[in-house]
């Protein structure tokens, strides 16, 4: 048995419902190894048993089902294995449910873990599930679950009209601080989808927790997704996918190490510590990563690591990395660009053009005001969708 719990996820308290008055209706479950009740119980195979549900079909979103595809890896349709039910591939042909995966079910119950950055996709593969519940006329219930780096700190800017993607679908920012069916309420509301939406949400969950004091057993949402200190850290490191610089994959510290071929890890070490950023510090590193950028060459940099989890500010902290790095290696860092993204996948992460082109002029001044008045609107503004205090 686990220990006991101070904090009761939405599936718990959902499975403490009557609920016969879903007798009868077929359920689709959108989920994936995150979605376990308190006692590592999988929560397909919770709906699948129990007497009054009628569980028909399984979706899947990026990283799959059991989330060991890799990022951008896309899967099909396939059968699961123990229960015999069709899984609907959502990071296939389409990333939004078609009207036939639709038509095979009544009600949708979303079942995942996030990690309180807006470049992570699940919360848009859920929008998109309830825009297309909203088409279809169908009902959607979200189990909620705690936001992993705590409710009360926001950090960043909102994404501006023509960049948006799907690693940044709706103007939130950066860090939002808000737990996935908090999220369904406010994009349900404020962008006008208007689905039929129950939120199931937890028990004694508070803004202030991070999820290691929730008593609760963590399940990685996504092959990357490591510790609390690498998911404080990604609301800012997740831009380096956005550059030539490796954030990590193919190590066993994603988005905690910064580094590259060209980078002399002690030189970076002691310029970014004599910045005097109170809640990092720089440790010099050594790794060849396994896969993606780099694999298989020695690379240096540095190890981030969080001195005081409560005071960080990810983006700020890493843009000013960053903006260091280029200083030191201005002809050898450079912003990807693919033929298939009308934008460089650095400004889709930010949000606009404007912080590259403050990082490569060297003034940030702009950008960091517009992170300050975003920060101060969307504060008010999802206020009203806060369910936990």
């Amino acid at each position: 048995m686990m220990r006991s719990q101070q904090v009761q996820l939405g599936v718990d308290v959902f499975f403490e419902q009557d609920l016969s008055s879903l007798k009868g209706k077929r359920i689709g479950l959108l989920t994936n190894q995150t979605g376990v009740n308190a006692e590592l119980v999988s929560t397909i195979r919770l709906v699948h048993d129990h007497p009054d549900l009628h569980l028909v079909a399984l979706f899947a979103p990026e990283h799959g089902l059991l989330t060991n595809a890799r990022e951008g890896e896309k899967f099909t349709d396939a059968v699961h294995c123990s229960t015999g039910l069709p899984v609907f591939s959502l990071y296939g042909k389409s990333k939004k449910p078609t009207d036939a995966m639709m038509d095979a079910v009544d009600i949708v119950i979303f079942d995942m873990q996030d990690i309180g950055a807006r470049y992570y996709t699940y919360m848009y593969t859920m929008a998109y599930m309830m825009q297309a519940c909203a088409r279809k006329g169908k009902r959607m219930i979200v189990l909620d679950r705690p936001n992993p780096i705590g409710g009360e700190a926001v950090e960043g800017n909102f994404i501006e009209e023509g960049f948006t993607s799907f690693v940044g679908l709706y103007p939130i920012p950066n860090r939002h601080g808000m737990t996935i069916g908090e999220l369904a309420t406010y994009f349900n509301e404020v962008f006008g989808i208007h689905c039929q939406l129950d939120v199931i949400h937890m028990k004694g969950w508070n803004r202030n927790l991070y999820f290691h004091e929730t008593g609760l057993p963590w399940v990685p949402p996504s092959p990357n997704t490591t510790t609390v200190q690498m998911m404080l850290l990604y609301p800012g490191t997740c831009l380096m996918e956005g550059t030539n610089l490796s954030e990590g994959r193919g190590t066993t510290q994603p988005f905690e190490v910064i580094g590259a071929p060209f980078i002399d890890g002690e030189k970076l070490q002691d310029r970014v510590n004599s910045l005097g950023i109170e809640t990092i510090r720089a440790r010099a590193t050594a790794f060849t990563p396994t896969y993606q950028k780099y694999a298989g060459e020695h690379c240096e940099g540095i190890q981030l690591h969080v001195t005081e989890p409560r005071r960080i500010q990810p983006l700020h902290t890493f843009v000013t990395v960053l903006a260091e790095i280029i200083d030191m290696y201005p002809k050898q860092v450079e912003f990807l660009t693919y033929g298939s993204l009308k934008h460089p996948m650095f400004d889709l992460l930010a949000g606009n053009a404007e912080l590259r082109h403050g990082l490569l002029r060297g003034s940030l001044g702009d950008y960091q005001a517009k992170c300050q008045s975003d920060t101060a609107v969307f504060m008010d503004k999802r206020e009203k969708y806060l369910c936990y205090r």
